[in-house]
């Protein structure tokens, strides 16, 4: 067993360089982050005991590292708001053929054709309260118009301002055409009380277009002429 050799504590000494080397050994650390010694001093060393060995006590300082923490937001399939729709009565248009073909199949039903933008905040606004009218109105049909889909055919049908909306019944064909604002939308409410009103068919509907009467008076004028003769 190796032989332990005691030191009297006067009998240290620490130089400078021997404090540099040891400092040296952590080059790693920083001044902030560099551990504090604590010596712990004896007033006389000839207080101290024969077996005392000194002790060197070392505190860390508490370090707190910083980290950061990435939130990330998954991506839900609600359908995005122009998609939704109040029922079966509201119904998504993509072509002219589409649009001819219900507005011939609604019969003396009461249409009703919003021309929308997907980029329109108005339209927006607006729809929250067309589709709770069309769940108030279930005898109503209701046809959405994407105008960026559809350009064509509302340039033909002169749709030049969003939201925009048409109005049709059986034969009388088209009934009004008007812009409407979330802030008008009892515009809209008055055109429903005025032509959703209870009728007989004197026809088939009429479709997209007013009815051209031009030929059928040129045949009556015809028949008056032959019957004076």
């Amino acid at each position: 067993m190796a032989d332990v050799i005691r030191l009297p504590f006067n009998s240290l000494r620490f130089s400078s360089s021997l404090l540099t080397s040891l400092n040296s050994l952590q080059p790693s650390v920083t001044p902030n982050q560099r551990l504090c010694k604590k010596i712990l001093s004896v007033s006389d060393s000839s207080t101290a005991p024969a077996d005392f060995v000194p002790r060197f006590a070392f505190a860390s300082r508490k370090q707190s590292l910083p980290f950061k923490v990435h939130a990330r937001i998954a991506e839900t399939d609600q359908p995005k708001w122009w998609e939704k729709n109040a029922g079966p009565n509201m119904i998504d248009i993509h072509s002219t053929q589409e649009f001819l073909s219900y507005l011939s199949q609604a019969g003396e039903r009461l249409v009703i054709v919003e021309f929308y933008g997907t980029w329109c905040a108005s339209c927006r606004a607006l729809f929250p309260k067309l589709c709770k009218t069309a769940q108030e109105h279930p005898e109503i049909l209701f046809l959405k118009v994407n105008f960026d889909e559809n350009k064509p055919m509302c340039k033909n049908l002169n749709v030049k301002v969003l939201p925009f909306f048409h109005f049709y019944r059986g034969a009388d064909g088209q009934l009004e055409a008007f812009s409407c604002s979330l802030a008008k939308f009892q515009k809209i409410k008055d055109a429903i009380q005025m032509h959703n009103t209870a009728r007989c068919s004197i026809g088939p509907p009429i479709g997209v277009g007013d009815l051209n009467l031009e030929p059928l008076c040129a045949s009556k004028d015809k028949q008056v002429e032959s019957s004076s003769t």
